[in-house]
């Protein structure tokens, strides 16, 4: 079993910018690989970044030069910090993480969500 839990979201102004924190906890458990989805209303989930085991990097063309995803193998956490945000970035961000533990092996666990608001 996997849990997320995530943090950072909240309210800017566009051209502020945000971090988003997603932690994974568990027993024992093996991550094979982070991303950041979001969710607009009436929109569909789309993702927004994703990284790798070895580290390499996926990007919507929407964010690319202004998000940056990272992780913290130490903590099993992920980040997205957001620059230069725009309105059309409001959304709810989720956080996924594909994970091997007893159970199962390439479960995709799903955090929360935290809410994205950028207005003026």
């Amino acid at each position: 079993q996997v849990q997320l839990v995530e943090s950072g979201g909240g309210l800017v102004q566009p051209g502020g910018s945000l971090r988003l924190s997603c932690a994974a906890s568990g027993s024992s458990f093996t991550i094979n690989a982070m991303g950041w989805y979001r969710q607009a209303p009436g929109k569909q989930r789309e993702l927004v970044a994703a990284i790798r085991k070895a580290g390499s990097t996926t990007y919507a063309d929407s964010v690319k030069g202004r998000f940056t995803i990272s992780k913290d193998n130490a903590k099993n956490t992920v980040y997205l910090q957001m620059n230069s945000l725009k309105p059309e970035d409001t959304a709810v961000y989720y956080c996924n993480v594909e994970a091997d533990d007893g159970l199962a092996r390439g479960y995709d666990y799903w955090g929360q969500g935290t809410q994205v608001t950028v207005s003026s």
